[in-house]
């Protein structure tokens, strides 16, 4: 069988955009933009046309997904979520039971990559207190998101993709919960087998200096609410009442304006927005401490 010249070209593009992404040297949108263009330029696809998938109903739908993802990070949603359900003295089972099984559910909801994200510095705490190397849970909890991803329609793209090929087919479009009945069973399944199984057998790594896995500190911002407890405090005496959390003022926000290590004797208003900065291993009880004063404007 002799290939012809589009079907050369088309394979040579696809080579060339393969070696590019491992390559990593360029940003994927770049690749698959450049690809775009050759395919235009060599005439395989008519330049009228070229644009028109930025118009799909499944790439709209995957940008409100994203929108929605930032928007349950923004307000803190999914930390609160992740306090209320994770338990706290559980056993290493129960843990990663919980966590995996809620990494799979925000997934079928929100990109699985922005879910695995917001769950990341949890992870990475619970690692120290179960005794476990932090990829003996990350990657559990990632192939958890992966799993809860098959559950709806807007859970992962290619079921957004096979829905709209479907509609075009004349068949119609799948309803949101369509894929949830082998969908479910199989997420069900498959994170049963990581927490239960699957985390044993993800090497126990070390750092080669032996000092484990360092993420360093996250800054959180809360937001000051109308008659909130924290009204009328200065920094310095807010301060003291978190001080057990390890948690430090770095920054305040008014106004729009931004303020980098806030005088101790300014007090705090409404509307204000305080940059915290805690430790990983100290995140979830800085957050509980502060809980009661701020309403979460967003973590990170």
């Amino acid at each position: 069988m002799t290939l012809t010249t589009p079907q050369i070209l088309i394979f040579a593009i696809l080579v060339a955009m393969m070696g590019l992404f491992l390559w990593g040297r360029f940003r994927h949108d770049v690749v698959a933009l450049a690809a775009l263009l050759a395919c235009v330029i060599s005439g395989l696809v008519p330049s009228g046309v070229a644009f028109s998938g930025f118009g799909h109903p499944a790439v709209i739908t995957v940008a409100c997904v994203l929108v929605l993802s930032q928007g349950l990070r923004s307000t803190g949603a999914v930390d609160w979520l992740a306090r209320s359900i994770l338990p706290r003295d559980a056993g290493r089972i129960t843990t990663l039971l919980a966590l995996i099984g809620l990494g799979a559910a925000l997934s079928g909801f929100m990109n699985n990559v922005g879910a695995m994200a917001l769950l990341m510095p949890i992870a990475v705490q619970l690692s120290g207190r179960l005794k476990l190397a932090p990829g003996q849970i990350l990657m559990p909890l990632a192939f958890g998101t992966i799993l809860g991803g098959m559950t709806t329609l807007v859970g992962t793209p290619p079921n957004l993709i096979v829905s709209g090929f479907r509609e075009e087919a004349g068949l119609g479009q799948f309803a949101m919960f369509d894929f949830a009945p082998v969908g479910t069973a199989v997420a069900t399944l498959g994170v049963l087998f990581v927490a239960l199984i699957g985390w044993r057998l993800v090497p126990a790594r070390k750092s080669a200096a032996g000092t484990g896995f360092d993420t360093g500190t996250y800054l959180t911002e809360v937001r000051v609410p109308d008659g909130g407890k924290a009204v009328g405090l200065t920094l310095r005496d807010f301060e003291a009442k978190i001080e057990d959390s390890g948690a430090q003022i770095i920054g305040l926000v008014r106004n729009e304006v931004r303020l980098t290590a806030p005088h101790g004797l300014r007090r705090i208003k409404a509307g204000d927005v305080l940059v915290l900065q805690a430790d990983v291993d100290a995140l979830a009880e800085a957050l509980g401490s502060v809980a009661n004063f701020f309403d979460f404007r967003r973590v990170r």
